[in-house]
């Protein structure tokens, strides 16, 4: 038995099919699966049943899996304990939402390429619900997400909050200055999808209101404003974007009775990946976390 063959195992058990964890473990599929296959011939007990359409654990592979978890994680610490350099190596693949990438992701990257120039990083965008499945499923090794996860199984660590403002073209406002229910009723409201952080707040702000009203759905930021700055409609855009965009005339920002709330951000990981990466890259996280800056739109 081995500690290769333990951790083939292991990632094989817990990610969302073999493919993802030969992927994490940078193995081809043939090579995860020898190692399993190896590491099956030394128990003299099959750990997945191969009958059906996806590989399960058997009852034998559903005992290992936390003595496998374990002593992977006792090896994690003791080459962190004995390691002649602090320098992470390979890859890391990570998640942002729009936002993120929008404002502070090149100054991460950045910490990170100073700090640690053996690691490569391949950030990955989307909202917050496909993130962090897809950090449960073991295909990133973290996210930086909207709000706390409700997974049992997915730690969340606080980083910080972005703030947000209501704003709309002056245009059609005649003379507003507040959002309102009456200005919803005759604008549409030019949202991120469902399962985005922002749809929180504007439920949040939007309950116990007798608004109908017209919804429209957008995925991209830079379309958001673009959306609101043509007149489409009314919505919330980060406070900063919406203020240098009322300075030069594009938009009015809209008191809001109650304001919007801020928007906590969390750094997401899975509570049974123990490696110096991931407290490491937490660490960088909280130090290039920056809601306010500049929006880079392409």
């Amino acid at each position: 038995m081995t500690l290769k063959q333990l951790e083939a195992f292991y990632w094989a058990a817990t990610c969302a099919s073999f493919a993802v964890a030969a992927e994490r473990l940078h193995l081809s599929l043939s090579s995860l699966s020898k190692r399993i296959t190896e590491l099956e011939e030394t128990l003299g007990q099959a750990l997945f049943d191969r009958s059906g359409h996806k590989a399960v654990l058997t009852d034998a592979g559903q005992r290992l899996v936390p003595q496998a978890r374990d002593l992977l994680a006792a090896a994690d610490q003791i080459r962190a304990s004995l390691a002649e350099t602090s320098g992470l190596r390979g890859r890391c693949r990570f998640g942002v939402g729009e936002l993120t990438a929008l404002t502070w992701l090149p100054r991460l990257i950045g910490v990170v390429r100073a700090a640690y120039p053996g690691l490569v990083l391949e950030p990955y965008v989307d909202i917050g619900q496909v993130l962090e499945r897809r950090v449960a499923d073991g295909e990133l090794d973290f996210a930086v997400i909207a709000g706390r996860s409700s997974r049992p199984n997915i730690a969340s660590s606080p980083i910080g909050e972005a703030a947000f403002s209501w704003a709309a073209a002056p245009a059609v406002l005649d003379g507003e200055t507040r959002m309102s229910p009456e200005l919803l009723a005759r604008l549409p409201l030019v949202t991120l999808p469902e399962g985005a952080g922002t749809t929180r707040i504007i439920d949040d702000w939007l309950a116990g209101r007798d608004i109908g009203g017209q919804r429209l759905c957008c995925n991209n930021w830079g379309a958001i404003a673009g959306l609101l700055i043509e007149g489409t409609g009314v919505g919330l855009l980060p406070s900063h974007w919406a203020h240098a965009l009322q300075a030069e005339g594009s938009l009015r920002v809209l008191r809001g009775e109650p304001e919007p709330a801020a928007l906590p951000y969390s750094f997401q990981h899975r509570r049974d990946d123990t490696r110096p990466l991931v407290t490491r890259l937490r660490e960088s996280v909280r130090t290039a976390v920056d809601f306010s800056a500049p929006c880079r739109l392409p």
